[in-house]
């Protein structure tokens, strides 16, 4: 099957080069001196406008290559596994300008593609120094003058703040501030008065080091009035609807992490020998791989299914954004942390193993879920969801229309912006699916009895889901003092929400997949599904029988993608490095 997202992966793989290949201006051990040194790398970002990675950052209807929402999620995952601060670094273009894309005129966004598409560098400034997470009380202000506006305060704590050329700022614009006081400008440096403007020094990180985290202090700082991006006073309303597009590509993040660290462990397993024997037969070190590359697994599917709603359950993003911003960088730090414990000391040494590439992508991706909203941050949003959530789940909306969701093959209709919304009328059509997806694969049992393992899982699940919206619909979100039970309702939903993602795209593509040659079996007999489900299961605490089969499975592929060159993936996909063996 094709799968356009990676081919444009391939082709920016062999362009960039064998990481491997000291030689390679992308190569690991030249990030990890970078990292050492604490410089920003530029050559390397560079090296990926050549190629045009910015043009993914700029809707095609303002004149970029950006279509369809899968293709940077996949670009900046391959990014992300040779190095989480290239991709966070280069990738804040995005996120800074995605506010342009959800809410400005056609005349300010072409403005702000075209300096893009000339690799200008752009920034989000969001948070403050006193204020974190809490939007609402910022103090940075804009004061409206006659042909403008003067901007006054600090940003801090913001990604290319020195380094951007532009920043899209959130400012309080009435003294009162509340959600209809701020708004956003798109702020062009370039263009402000000399010394009406300076940037604070670069702060001193435990990962990424070598990123450009810092600040900015507007000082009088004179703004044309066509910065405004949407309608006066909306821009809390612009900033969150922008959230839900960039909380989910920031799942690329994780999912690059998380490739990196499970193929350094498979080699570790692969190199170590214990009791006369490879570490990686033993089954024990099997058990904890399987089960490192199962949440792996999990989280690309529930990457992908939710970078395919945003093109086809836009108005229902609120709820699934704030799911997968939680959940995959989560999930990806406990992986992480148990390949660590697998490996011992030498995953903490900076030149004994692997140039020391394990500790820096366990460093750097401890960062990535305080972006776009913190993990309480996404909860949270979950939360004051719950009784949309659960009167939904009482009468389903139709689900017949979302069969392009889940089939990899099916064209995605065109990203229409109006159709966000801040909050989900309609609650999850995508967790709806769970029944109707339980009940196609006890379809498919009754011609192939080996899908019985497979349906007594889903089944489990769907009970668990039924009674877990059953207790929701009795809570009521509160403002303040939000429960703590109410959080542990939120993480347990989005294990649901995980599971219907992973259930519909396996259903919806494994006609597709099963057939294809490098990745047959990670498809076939529930494959890949059984694994996610049992994983999902266990953290819902659901007692769940050992499947030695499924490891073997799993094991199978994540040895042969290792060894041959391919991304660690459902889906195929040959890196540099295997381009470099064929």
């Amino acid at each position: 099957m094709r799968y356009r997202p990676l081919e444009l992966v391939e082709d920016l793989e062999q362009f960039l080069g064998d990481p491997t290949d000291p030689d390679t201006l992308f190569s690991f051990k030249n990030v990890a001196q970078l990292d050492a040194s604490e410089h920003f790398p530029d050559a390397i970002c560079s090296s990926l406008e050549d190629w045009g990675l910015h043009r993914y950052y700029v809707p095609s209807v303002h004149g970029g290559a950006l279509e369809d929402y899968q293709e940077p999620l996949h670009l900046l995952r391959a990014i992300s596994r040779r190095d989480l601060t290239v991709a966070i670094g280069h990738a804040k273009t995005f996120l800074g300008g995605v506010c342009a894309w959800t809410s400005a005129t056609s005349a300010q966004a072409n403005r702000l593609a075209e300096s893009v598409l000339q690799r200008s560098a752009v920034s989000w400034g969001l948070t403050e120094r006193n204020h974190g997470s809490d939007l609402l009380a910022n103090e940075v202000t804009a004061t409206r003058t006659q042909d403008g506006y003067v901007v006054r305060g600090e940003k801090w704590l913001i990604n290319n703040a020195t380094r951007g050329d532009i920043i899209s700022l959130l400012v309080r614009s009435t003294p009162a501030g509340g959600p209809r006081g701020f708004d956003v400008l798109m702020v062009d440096k370039r263009r402000l008065r000399e010394g009406s403007y300076r940037c604070l020094p670069k702060v001193a990180t435990h990962g990424i080091r070598g990123a450009d985290i810092s600040g900015i202090v507007f000082e009088e700082a004179f703004v044309d009035a066509d910065a405004v991006i949407g309608h006066p006073g909306t821009g809390i309303e612009v900033v969150l609807k922008s959230l839900q597009l960039t909380r989910i590509l920031c799942c690329s993040l994780s999912l690059g992490a998380s490739d990196h660290a499970l193929r350094l462990a498979t080699r570790f397993a692969g190199e170590r020998r214990l009791y006369g024997r490879q570490l990686i037969e033993l089954p024990r070190a099997r058990r904890i791989l399987a089960n490192a590359y199962a949440d792996h697994l999990l989280c690309e599917a529930l990457s992908v299914v939710a970078a395919r709603s945003i093109h086809v359950l836009t108005p229902e993003l609120s709820v699934l954004s704030a799911v997968a911003k939680y959940l995959v960088p989560t999930r990806t730090d406990t992986t992480i942390g148990e390949l660590a414990r697998f490996i011992g000391a030498r995953s903490v040494l900076a030149d004994v193993f692997a140039e020391g590439m394990f500790q820096k992508v366990q460093r750097d991706h401890r960062v990535v879920g305080l972006f776009d909203g913190n993990t309480l941050v996404n909860l949270n949003s979950l939360i004051n969801q719950f009784p949309v959530l659960a009167r939904a789940a009482q009468q389903p909306a139709p689900t017949g229309d979302l069969h392009g969701l889940f089939d990899l093959s099916a064209p995605l209709p065109p990203f229409d912006r109006k159709r966000l919304s801040l909050l989900s009328v309609r609650g999850s059509r995508l967790l709806d699916t769970l029944p109707r997806s339980l009940d196609a694969i006890e379809q498919l049992l009754r011609a192939d009895s080996g899908l019985e393992p497979l349906a007594v899982l889903c089944r489990a699940l769907n009970e668990h889901t039924r009674q877990l919206l059953t207790t929701m619909a009795g809570v009521r979100p509160l403002a303040v003092a939000v429960p703590a039970d109410a959080f542990a309702l939120a993480h347990q939903m989005s294990l649901c929400i995980a599971g219907a993602a992973a259930i519909g795209l396996w259903l919806g593509s494994r006609e597709h997949m099963a057939d294809d040659s490098a990745n047959s079996g990670l498809w076939q007999q529930g494959g890949w599904l059984l694994a996610v489900i049992a994983r999902i299961l266990t953290a819902l605490g659901v007692r769940v029988p050992d499947h030695d089969a499924t490891d073997d499975v799993l094991l199978s592929a994540l040895t042969r993608q290792s060894q041959s060159g391919q991304m660690l993936s459902m889906l195929p996909c040959r890196l540099a490095e295997g381009m470099k063996l064929s």
